[in-house]
C-alpha cells in the first residue's frame, strides 16, 4: 500500500511538472506568434514565426510523449491540457499584447514626460512672481487679469497641463509646450520687456 501511494504521488507530481512544462510552452508559443503575426506587412517575419513554433514544439510534443510513455491517460489528460491553454491564450493575446504596448509607450515617454515635467516646474515659477510678488503684481496686473485674453488663455493651458501631469500621458508635454507659449503671449500682451522675463523667474 505505502508503495502504491508512493507511486500515485509521483505520478502526480510528474504530471504536474509536465503539465507546467507544457503550458508555459503552448502559451508562449501562441503569444510569440500572435505578435509575429501582424497585419502590416511591413512588420510581418515570416521567419520568426517558423523559428516561434519550431521552438514552442521541441518543448511541447516531449512534454506530451514523455508522460505518455509511462502512461496514455497521462498523454491524454496533457493533450487536453496544451489544447485548452493554447486556446486560452489565443483568446487573451489581443489584451496582453495591449498591455506590453503600454508598457513599451510608458518606458517611452518617460524621459519625455521627465522633461516636460522639469519644464512645467520653470513655467509654474516664473507665473507665480506674478502672483505672490507685490512688486510684479503691482507692475504687471494685467498678468493676473483673467478679463483679458490672453491672460484667460494662459489660466486654461495652465490647468490643462497641471490635469496631465499626474501620469505619463503622450499629451502632456505639448500641453506644457501651449503653457509656455501661453504665457509668453501674456507677457508680452502685458508690455513686459522680454529681457526682464529671464529675471522674473
Amino acid at each position: 500500500m505505502p508503495a502504491f501511494a508512493e507511486s500515485v504521488l509521483f505520478g502526480a507530481l510528474q504530471l504536474g511538472f509536465w503539465g507546467a512544462v507544457l503550458v508555459c510552452a503552448v502559451g508562449a508559443t501562441v503569444l510569440a506568434v500572435r505578435r509575429h503575426s501582424t497585419p502590416d506587412p511591413a512588420l510581418r517575419a515570416p521567419d520568426p514565426v517558423f523559428w516561434d513554433v519550431f521552438m514552442g514544439s521541441a518543448v511541447a510534443i516531449p512534454a506530451i510523449l514523455i508522460p505518455t510513455l509511462a502512461s496514455p491517460w497521462a498523454g491524454a489528460v496533457l493533450a487536453a491540457l496544451g489544447t485548452g491553454a493554447g486556446v486560452a491564450a489565443y483568446r487573451g493575446s489581443p489584451r496582453i499584447m495591449a498591455w506590453q504596448s503600454r508598457r513599451r509607450q510608458q518606458r517611452q515617454d518617460q524621459p519625455v514626460h521627465t522633461a516636460a515635467q522639469a519644464e512645467h516646474d520653470a513655467l509654474l515659477s516664473r507665473w507665480s512672481r506674478y502672483e505672490l510678488d507685490p512688486a510684479c503684481s503691482i507692475d504687471y496686473p494685467a498678468m493676473t487679469d483673467v478679463r483679458l485674453p490672453e491672460t484667460a488663455a494662459l489660466i486654461r493651458a495652465m490647468r490643462e497641463a497641471e490635469q496631465l501631469r499626474a501620469a505619463p500621458h503622450q499629451g502632456y508635454a505639448p500641453a506644457v509646450a501651449r503653457f509656455g507659449l501661453a504665457l509668453a503671449a501674456a507677457e508680452r500682451a502685458a508690455g513686459i520687456p522680454a529681457g526682464i522675463t529671464d529675471g522674473v523667474h
